[in-house]
């Protein structure tokens, strides 16, 4: 049987030859390969273009859905997609989406966005607020599926210049769901051989975009504990084998691994975050809960802080005459380091300074922040960047996972040229490398 890429690639081998002729001036363009950024920067501040993406960020705004949860937000995806002729595969991984655009023919490059909002309520009064009690889109996600979709409606109206196809990755469930594993098992990245995806920023300034080639963010993993000893009254302890101080210890004996078994060059991170035990003031409990995160740049490391953490909770609650179970989250909440590839960094280096010049163009700190993108990253060459929010003459805006975060929409055309130059380019690029991509295909066919 013909694989679904063939069949696409047939679909749009045809939409390729009767795709309606574009104008001469964006021909000129096009076939300047430094003016391409600069020219989808102006598509995508033009009215039918911006004013579309806002419409559909507020729209995802109003109406935010958590993770693996996102039908709506699908279903108003695929909307959009049918709008402007885009084929797509749906379902992916339950919610997910991915679309097709350009010749059907390898090159595949990838572009991703997230699309699941946060359980938090939103405090910002506006007239888009969220409707949906306890839920909002708090770390931007629906300004990303805008910029994405904005990206798609550049790249559909110039698909004949397409040196191959364009994959669009709407991922559900990023906030600690697994969703970029859930994708790739559903064969989001068949044929891709690289993959671009975003991030908006609060604090770095609108039109100006930073990244970092290696080591971007760091990995995370979760653990979560049950430490048990024996309950009894307060007034007599030592009937009691009590798991309130056996975890006291735990959690004191943790922080010792980074201060004193780690290279400080090597950073990492161990926080326990939850601890739950007793609910009286006079009675020792059975047993305690606690649960926390860890975070390193390298795979070793984190590999390396999992095992630490493990025998440290059951060895320092057997010191106090106690038993221990330690669980980690190996899907919900464990992603890989985001690593980007250095060859990527150069062409989105390019791209950027050729769309907004050099000043522009930040070379970013890493971030112990971390992003299930990266799983991507494990299986092709990937890049990670940062798009730039922040408007001084509108006023502070909270940080991203705070109840009054707010996307400053001007920095919508950005996210969606950038998007669109960056796969356009590589298309190019790499069909100039290896002219033989193309007829190779079609013999396989």
């Amino acid at each position: 049987m013909m694989s679904f890429f063939k069949w696409v690639s047939l679909i749009l081998s045809i939409q390729f030859f009767v795709a309606r002729p574009i104008c001469s001036d964006s021909t000129s363009s096009l076939n300047e390969p430094l003016e391409i950024p600069k020219y989808f920067l102006s598509l995508a501040k033009k009215s039918e273009v911006f004013d579309w993406m806002v419409g559909v960020r507020r729209k995802l705004h109003e109406n935010p859905e958590l993770g693996l949860e996102e039908f709506e937000t699908s279903k108003l995806i695929r909307e959009k997609l049918d709008e402007l002729g885009i084929k797509y595969r749906y379902p992916v991984a339950m919610t997910g989406v991915v679309g097709f655009i350009g010749s059907g023919k390898p090159p595949f490059v990838a572009l991703r966005a997230d699309m699941d909002a946060l359980p938090i309520q939103e405090m910002v009064e506006w007239e888009h607020k969220s409707k949906v009690p306890g839920k909002m889109h708090a770390c931007g996600h629906d300004a990303h599926v805008a910029m994405l979709l904005g990206a798609a409606k550049i790249l559909q109206k110039h698909q004949q210049e397409l040196k191959g196809t364009v994959v669009l990755v709407f991922q559900p469930g990023e906030e600690g769901y697994g969703g970029a594993k859930k994708m790739i098992q559903a064969g989001a990245l068949e044929n891709v051989e690289a993959i671009f995806g975003l991030h908006v920023r609060s604090d770095l300034p609108v039109g100006q975009v930073s990244s970092r080639s290696g080591p971007l963010l760091a990995g995370v993993g979760c653990f979560q504990a049950v430490i048990t000893g024996k309950g009894g009254h307060a007034a007599i302890p030592h009937d009691t084998v009590d798991p309130v101080l056996a975890a006291s210890n735990v959690i004191v004996s943790l922080q010792h691994i980074v201060s004193r078994e780690v290279d400080p060059l090597d950073s990492q991170v161990v926080t326990v975050a939850k601890f739950q035990g007793g609910g009286a003031f006079n009675v020792i409990p059975e047993s305690v809960t606690i649960g926390g995160t860890f975070r390193a740049f390298l795979k070793e490391s984190l590999l390396n802080l999992r095992q630490r953490i493990e025998e440290i909770i059951t060895s320092q609650a057997a010191v106090q005459r106690c038993n221990a179970t330690v669980h980690f989250f190996e899907i919900e909440c464990t992603s890989p380091p985001t690593i980007n590839n250095e060859g990527l960094h150069s062409h989105f280096t390019r791209v950027a300074v050729d769309m907004l010049g050099p000043y522009n163009v930040k070379d970013m700190a890493r971030l112990t922040g971390s992003e299930d993108f990266a799983s991507y990253q494990e299986l092709i060459p990937g890049y990670f960047f940062f798009v730039g929010l922040k408007n001084e003459t509108k006023g502070p805006s909270a940080a991203e996972h705070n109840p009054e975060f707010i996307v400053n929409e001007d920095a919508l055309p950005y996210g969606a040229a950038l998007h669109a130059s960056l796969a356009f380019r590589y298309l190019s690029e790499k069909q100039t490398e290896n002219p033989l991509h193309e007829r190779r295909y079609q013999d396989e066919l």
